[in-house]
């Protein structure tokens, strides 16, 4: 299903039309309280905004589908005779994910709303695999219950020890340098301080060896450079 908000009606009904003859199902409104009155009952694989709107500006209702968790994750694509940079640069600072400008052709409407859809498609398949357990020696991680557990004990990790481990474990065998660590998980940029990576390090460690001292050293060192998840 796709939503789409544009108060001209002679534009979004020939852009429904091409949509709907494509395959896709398709709603159109005029006005902002029309689509969130459907999002009440309808959560959309899909939302086209125009941004210049009678009741409220479309950068105002993508900040409103963003702050919402029941649609926080659609994909939204902007349609708009707001060509500018400027005006770009900020629909995207807002969330959107794509932007097409008008006058459009209705070839490459479909075209792109294809694209993101197969776009949030590969996402979605992504997240799900990610959320697989992962496993190393003893070591057993579960991204959806936010749990470790070593030799079949629970091991209580902070939220940076977590995410750490995790992103050992999905790049394992690979060697992560302390910034890319910093990078990825604190979301820190080169030039912060180091040295919290290996105190994280240290501590992740000693907890695991608490319960099996081999599956802890399976978090190499590799000096001069960082670490690695290697299996033993």
């Amino acid at each position: 299903m796709i939503f789409y908000l544009e108060d001209d009606q002679q534009i979004r009904d020939l852009a429904l039309y091409a949509l709907e003859r494509t395959g896709h199902e398709v709603r159109g409104f005029s006005r902002a309280t029309e689509l969130y009155e459907a999002l009440k009952t309808t959560i959309p694989n899909l939302i086209l905004l125009d941004v210049m709107l009678p009741e409220e500006d479309g950068v105002s209702v993508l900040k409103h589908v963003r702050a919402d968790q029941a649609t926080q994750d659609i994909p939204v694509m902007m349609l708009t005779a707001k060509s500018t940079e400027y005006d770009k640069v900020k629909g995207l600072d807002a969330g959107a994910d794509d932007y097409l400008t008008k006058p459009f052709g209705m070839m490459e409407l479909v075209s792109r709303v294809g694209a993101l859809l197969r776009r949030d498609e590969r996402a979605r398949r992504h997240a799900r695999t990610k959320a697989q357990f992962l496993e190393l020696g003893s070591i057993k991680l579960d991204p959806e219950r936010y749990e470790v557990c070593v030799a079949g004990k629970e091991v209580r990790l902070t939220h940076k020890e977590f995410e750490l481990l995790r992103y050992l474990l999905e790049k394992r065998g690979y060697v992560l340098t302390r910034t890319q660590m910093l990078e990825h998980v604190w979301g820190y940029r080169d030039g912060y301080e180091t040295r919290t990576v290996d105190a994280h390090i240290l501590t992740l460690r000693k907890k695991i060896a608490d319960i099996d001292p081999t599956a802890a050293e399976c978090i190499e060192t590799v000096h001069g450079v960082g670490y690695r998840a290697q299996g033993r």
